[in-house]
């Protein structure tokens, strides 16, 4: 099973990123936690690398009811999103919210990460155009 959708840019980093934003939010997701990778790795080992944002994304109602029908999901909650610079351009990944039910073995949960799918589906394709 792919753990990841995965879409090419060719626009910088720094639009990805807004842009990336702007398409979650129009989909229900706030951003919970950024993570500004590149600067954490320079900061702590000394190493260098292109520039890369974890986007903790969350869709409140979804959560809440992956929650109720299983408190230990939290740990694969909020969907991560990663907006990276790829050359000129840039990647925006996303974790399949599929994983969530793989993972757990919940059949419960499935609704929930069909329409958390269909949202950062929604999401990519807004990306596109």
């Amino acid at each position: 099973m792919e753990y990841r959708r995965t879409l090419d840019l060719d626009v910088p980093f720094p639009e990805a990123v807004t842009r990336t934003k702007e398409a979650l939010a129009e989909q229900g997701f706030g951003i919970l936690t950024e993570i500004d990778v590149q600067a954490t790795l320079r900061q702590k080992r000394g190493v260098e690398m292109e520039p890369y944002l974890i986007l903790g994304a969350c869709a409140p109602d979804l959560a809440q009811q992956a929650l109720e029908a299983d408190r230990g999901v939290g740990v694969l909650l909020p969907c991560n999103v990663v907006v990276s610079q790829a050359g000129d351009g840039s990647t925006v990944q996303v974790l399949d919210p599929q994983t969530m039910v793989s993972m757990t073995g919940r059949p419960e949960l499935q609704p929930m990460a069909d329409e958390a799918g269909r949202r950062l589906d929604a999401a990519l394709a807004a990306l596109r155009s």
